[in-house]
């Protein structure tokens, strides 16, 4: 078994070969109090100082359906950035599922706000011949919820051990047909995570935003981490300045790919998921 230890003070180990284990199985699993409050709130509001500056200019923030909006930023938008990329739980996990050379691809933030609708339901890309014909896990999506959920906030629902389904017959190899969605509703579980808490899964779980009602929104941290085989980084174009790079320690200096730059660069958005522009209820 491996075990690592958690930050100094917060008196918890972590079991990283059971949360490895939950991945395989179910494509999903989570760490309660991973971070302070504290801690959460100062990224919340990185967040939302980031997606009130993206959303005013052209290519800054990409649609994921109506009022529901993803950002991509650079590490140095993020002040706890550091902090996320090596607590024990990112560190661990990563090396157990995407191997000891993992890559840092992607940092940004889903945020839906009051009358963003249900999404349909989808992967957010094609499933490669590892994954579907191997069962190997090639990539990670790390999560961190700016707010404590409710009911009322449209909470991420996804379908436990779909991230093996083949796919390849979907439009985009990403959305399943309505015909299959019962299936993945019957097995959907819908998430009410807090300030602190952090979850690790395979993008190609099959997953959907829900409706949001609430007048909060609810911003949600994205860490983007791949097998070296993965080729997700062609998706993104992460940039850091010359004496950011050099002030992180070498352990994050060795997996993050980046650009180093003289300024930095407002991100234009790669990654968008044309199925995501409609909501479906």
């Amino acid at each position: 078994m491996t075990t690592l230890e958690r930050p100094e003070g917060t008196g918890l180990d972590l079991d990283i070969d059971a949360h490895a284990a939950t991945i395989r199985r179910d494509g999903i699993t989570a760490l309660r109090g991973a971070f302070s409050r504290e801690w959460t709130e100062r990224m919340r509001e990185d967040m939302m100082t980031a997606f009130w500056a993206a959303i005013q200019r052209p290519g800054g923030a990409i649609g994921r359906g109506p009022r529901r909006w993803y950002v991509e930023v650079h590490p140095q938008d993020i002040s706890g950035f550091v902090d996320l990329v090596t607590h024990p739980f990112v560190v661990g996990v990563s090396e157990a599922i995407c191997g000891p050379d993992y890559q840092i691809v992607e940092i940004g933030f889903d945020v839906p706000f009051q009358g963003a609708k249900n999404q349909p339901w989808h992967r957010d890309f094609p499933s490669p011949p590892e994954t579907y014909e191997q069962r190997r896990i090639t990539s990670l999506a790390f999560n961190l919820t700016g707010v404590d959920v409710t009911e009322d906030m449209g909470p991420f629902e996804i379908a436990p051990g779909t991230h093996y389904d083949d796919g390849r017959t979907w439009n985009h190899e990403m959305f399943p047909p309505k015909d299959e969605w019962p299936r993945f509703a019957e097995r959907g579980v819908r998430k009410f995570p807090k300030m602190g808490d952090i979850s690790a899964r395979s993008a190609l779980t099959v997953h959907r935003g829900t409706a949001h009602g609430s007048p909060i929104a609810r911003p949600v941290l994205v860490l983007g981490v791949d097998a070296p085989s993965a080729g997700h980084a062609a998706l993104h174009d992460m940039m850091v300045t010359q004496d950011y790079f050099d002030a992180l320690p070498p352990s994050v200096r060795d997996h993050l790919v980046c650009r180093v730059v003289e300024t930095l660069v407002p991100v234009v958005q790669k990654h968008d998921i044309e199925g995501l522009v409609m909501g479906v209820e």
